[in-house]
């Protein structure tokens, strides 16, 4: 529980739309549609091997996540015992596209089998937008690569797009909407048909607007934390990837049309059918995926690892190793290089100053965006040093979500690198988010 004034200082900053958006989510309960799976795309472009993180599938329904290793026999699919954060990446499937992969296929055929099995539609932690969304990108991310898919995989891949067509994360915005975004072009270019069609028109729609939102102009996710930008970009990446993987070729453009008009050849326009509306935006894709690795590279250590501003944490977005190994696969390339000497980031309010082996990231930033502040953290002029690859100053980072007091104190002042004037926190942190 909190003040009303600290509420009231928290709610006044959401968009009218939010406020609405979270009475329809909370009232409108859809029904799954289970109708049989629309026919597969053919694969017509190169694909290339995405982002791999480390395996989490370690055993027959064993798996580690967070630095916790747990038996699904033990703690099931949904136990509200355990770590919200944790139940979350039980359901993403990560493991399909990890390091080491293909040796582990008998066991990631068992697992989505079981899946299956003990999450009926809709039911479920499984069945929030965001772990649907996720395990929609990572099953197309797998099939794509060559994994071949059952019939019954295919079908529950279908509801789970005709699902998380109707919980779009409108109340919260932000990283969440942009991976339900995501989800959707995926699925709408693995798709045939009417309803594929919809589902990547309604993808598309929403990127072409957040995108320009959430990148600001230096490269930065708006959210300014380390982590969700590597997973921004690591979003970005697979977008260019699907897109030159199923999208038809004879149809290059270098500006991203509206969605709903495309030129035909007599100068007029009509309404845009087709995968063809994908191949436009990729430059504009291209291009700012470039401004977030530069934005990347200045917020990094020189062990090569993310720094702990706001929600961050190792493990959770792939190294920055595999990301830029992703980038230069996909022909991205960082706008400028970073220099040594002073690196003002602007629009993001963080400086870089490097002289020698020492590397210091100075946190002049707002928490975040006024109406989506939930991956802050109360770390107001906080900084990071490194000599040579060893880090000497850090903040706290993130080892937890959810209600309890360690994800309080973890986001407090006290836990970062910063002056605390009177045992207050910078900014008022209640609540998980």
């Amino acid at each position: 529980m909190t003040g009303v004034g600290t509420f009231w200082r928290t709610v006044r900053h959401l968009k009218p739309a939010q406020v609405l958006a979270r009475l329809r989510f909370r009232l409108h309960k859809p029904r799954p549609d289970l109708r049989p799976a629309p026919a597969r795309q053919a694969l017509i472009g190169p694909w290339v091997q995405p982002a791999a993180r480390d395996a989490s599938l370690v055993g027959p329904g064993r798996l580690v996540f967070l630095n916790i290793e747990s038996d699904l026999d033990a703690c099931g699919w949904d136990d509200p015992q355990v770590e919200k954060l944790w139940r979350y990446n039980l359901h993403y499937f990560d493991d399909l596209n990890a390091i080491g992969s293909g040796e582990r296929a008998g066991l990631q055929r068992a697992l989505l089998d079981r899946w299956l099995r003990d999450n009926p539609p809709a039911s479920g932690t499984g069945w929030e937008p965001y772990p649907v969304s996720l395990r929609i990108i990572n099953w197309v991310k797998w099939f794509v690569g060559g994994a071949p898919a059952s019939d019954a995989w295919l079908h529950s891949l279908a509801v789970q797009a005709r699902w998380l067509s109707q919980r779009l994360e409108w109340h919260l915005l932000g990283n969440h909407l942009f991976v339900n975004a995501k989800a959707l072009v995926f699925a709408g270019l693995y798709f045939q048909g009417a309803q594929a069609q919809q589902w990547l028109h309604t993808g598309l729609a929403i990127i072409d607007r957040q995108l320009a939102e959430q990148v600001l102009a230096d490269g930065a996710q708006f959210e300014r934390s380390p982590m969700y930008h590597a997973l921004a970009l690591e979003d970005l990446l697979d977008l260019l990837n699907i897109g030159q993987a199923l999208a038809p070729a004879g149809s290059q453009g270098n500006v991203a049309l509206p969605l709903s008009l495309i030129p035909v050849g007599d100068g007029r326009l009509r309404p845009a059918l087709g995968r063809s509306v994908v191949l436009t935006r990729l430059p504009l894709w291209r291009e700012t995926a470039g401004r977030m690795l530069f934005w990347l590279r200045c917020m990094a250590h020189p062990d090569g690892g993310i720094s702990f501003f706001n929600d961050a944490a190792h493990g959770i977005a792939p190294s920055n190793a595999e990301i830029e190994r992703y980038a230069a696969q996909m022909g991205v390339r960082a706008a400028v290089p970073v220099l040594e000497g002073i690196t003002p980031l602007v629009a993001s309010g963080y400086v870089r100053v490097s002289r020698g082996s020492a590397v210091a990231l100075l946190d002049a930033a707002p928490i975040g965006p006024d109406y989506l502040p939930g991956h802050a953290h109360a770390d107001t002029l906080s900084f990071e040093l490194s000599l040579g690859t060893r880090r000497v100053v850090v903040n706290g980072g993130t080892s937890c979500y959810g209600l309890s007091a360690q994800r309080l104190l973890e986001r407090g002042t006290a836990a970062h690198s910063t002056v605390q004037v009177a045992g207050q926190d910078s900014s008022e942190v209640w609540s998980g988010f």
